[in-house]
């Protein structure tokens, strides 16, 4: 079980299995909503993932028609996104998490994307867009 909280604790999520397709996003929207260089994104099956605290402190953004991003009302903490099109699973930002986890990352994508002033030095495959096979 891997647990997670929001920066004021007010929101804490339970995830029971595993996370799936862990990518460094580095494209503008990723930036944008991160407020760093690249945002580190997996897949939760909806099944496994939980709310254990402060559901009704969910505030939700939706940017493209059928993506609906979550955060946490007080903090501004991004929690969690999902998609209309694929409700099997949501995305979940890894720094949510007060566990470690065992899954690994697996690349970087969108890197025609990045910040100018991002020095990118890595061993992880980089794609210009998603990850192959996705």
């Amino acid at each position: 079980m891997y647990t997670g909280s929001c920066l004021c604790g007010e929101v804490n999520v339970g995830v029971s299995g595993s996370i799936t397709s862990i990518i460094h996003c580095h494209c503008s929207l990723c930036r944008k909503n991160s407020g760093t260089a690249f945002a580190t994104n997996g897949f939760v099956n909806t099944d496994d993932f939980t709310i254990t605290k402060g559901q009704a402190l969910l505030s939700e953004y939706s940017f493209k028609a059928g993506r609906t991003r979550y955060f946490c009302r007080c903090c501004g903490s991004p929690v969690y996104s999902s998609n209309n099109d694929d409700k099997s699973r949501i995305r979940i930002r890894l720094g949510i998490f007060d566990t470690d986890i065992t899954e690994q990352v697996l690349s970087h994508n969108f890197v025609t994307s990045k910040a100018n002033w991002e020095q990118l030095e890595t061993s992880l495959p980089c794609y210009e867009k998603h990850e192959p096979g996705r």
